[in-house]
């Protein structure tokens, strides 16, 4: 993996549009960029966003700050060509499952139509350019085994969310094959996919996190849908220090047929169902908040019970490695929300400094990557030939997983 000092060499001076600057992800990815020394453009929906990590980003953050819609074409056109971005960060998406039921046409249409926009803009600039293309685990076809999904696997989607981004994705190989792997400037797109990403400042609606947060602060019952599904639980920052360190590896890894897409999440994917997830963010909530129990509820839309993604890929490819366990990230987590809504703390400084705690996690001892790596890649197996096995011994002979990239 990249050196600490490597990756701010990659990012210092760098002109880099982030869309989506305003959600959750989107936040502390600018904050992170902003503190590696980037100059950071920032493109969303306008939007008076009252809660998070955004409102407390100042100009310190941005170079600029611009309102935008990507389903217009010619705007966000004019605003790549002004901004002559060094690196683009797509996370602008319609990012909840439930909401794409409602709005099935218009998740489509920001998640597909909007990211062919951005990826359009970029090819036309005239100077170098990589482009990291934020989709999620859900672009999978998910067979609900115990099986963490590699990059090559099939993409599918049952809710309109998950086909969006598998038809997101689509977008993305068909833009790199047609435009991006014979750019004249050597202009680049890789697509990263993480799975569900916890951690200070999500107040989305129908996210665990967020509220187990609204019930503790209510101390009113939690209600949960699916209490024994499991998720490849990650937090925020290890999911964002995949994203930069495959935008900073691709000037030594440019062209190479593996810096397509790449899975980022824990080591651990199976091993935290969601009734564990809320107890321990209860657990690690102020000990004093009684009345506060899971109810199981019946879900009324369809919901994966297993998902998880294999990370063999990052971890052979650009060395990448999680960083905090799961109990560390739920930790970190905890202690965000309870800064800002019990100890009332300056939530831009407490950021900073959850950022200067997981790069010194992250960097403080390199020489055990390799061995953590090895152990990843030996687990990683075991579970895809465990996957295997068993989808043979259900079905009665080996399924083959065919990729359609």
């Amino acid at each position: 993996m990249l050196k600490s000092n490597e990756l701010r060499e990659a990012f210092s001076g760098k002109r880099v549009l982030v869309t989506g600057h305003k959600g959750f992800k989107g936040a502390w990815l600018s904050l992170w960029l902003a503190e590696l020394g980037a100059q950071v453009c920032g493109y969303g929906l306008a939007s008076n966003v009252s809660d998070g990590l955004y409102p407390y980003l100042d100009s310190s953050v941005f170079e600029s700050d611009e309102d935008g819609d990507l389903l217009d074409r010619t705007a966000i056109e004019h605003a790549v060509e002004r901004i002559q971005p060094d690196m683009v960060f797509h996370l602008a998406a319609q990012p909840l499952v439930r909401l794409s039921y409602a709005d099935p046409i218009g998740t489509l249409s920001t998640n597909v139509l909007g990211s062919a926009h951005v990826l359009d803009a970029v090819r036309k600039l005239e100077k170098l350019c990589t482009t990291i293309f934020v989709t999620s685990d859900k672009c999978y076809q998910n067979r609900e085994w115990y099986y963490a999904y590699r990059e090559s696997d099939r993409l599918g989607g049952k809710d309109p969310y998950s086909m969006s981004k598998a038809a997101a994705e689509l977008v993305a190989e068909s833009w790199r094959r047609s435009f991006f792997d014979k750019h004249p400037f050597g202009s680049t797109v890789t697509s990263v996919r993480a799975g569900n990403v916890i951690g200070g400042g999500d107040y989305s609606a129908d996210r665990l996190i967020p509220d187990c947060l609204r019930a503790a602060l209510s101390k009113k019952p939690l209600v949960i849908r699916s209490p024994k599904a499991t998720r490849p639980w990650q937090h925020v920052l290890d999911c964002l220090h995949g994203y930069l360190v495959t935008a900073a590896s691709v000037p030594t890894l440019r062209g190479k047929p593996d810096m397509d897409c790449f899975n980022f999440g824990p080591m651990d994917p199976h091993d935290h169902p969601v009734s564990e997830v809320a107890q321990t963010f209860f657990d690690f909530w102020d000990q004093e908040t009684p009345g506060v129990e899971i109810v199981p509820a019946e879900a009324s839309l369809a919901e994966a019970g297993y998902l998880a993604v294999s990370i063999e890929k990052a971890q052979r490819v650009l060395g990448w490695q999680p960083t905090w366990t799961f109990q560390e990230a739920m930790q970190r987590t905890v202690e965000w929300f309870a800064a800002h809504h019990i100890d009332d703390r300056d939530m831009l400084s407490f950021s900073r400094t959850q950022i200067d705690q997981f790069m010194q996690s992250a960097y403080q001892s390199q020489s055990t990557d390799v061995k953590a790596m090895a152990r990843g890649l030996t687990n990683g197996a075991k579970v895809r030939s465990m996957a295997i096995g068993s989808a043979e011994s259900k079905s009665g002979r080996k399924e083959r997983v065919d990729g359609i990239h």
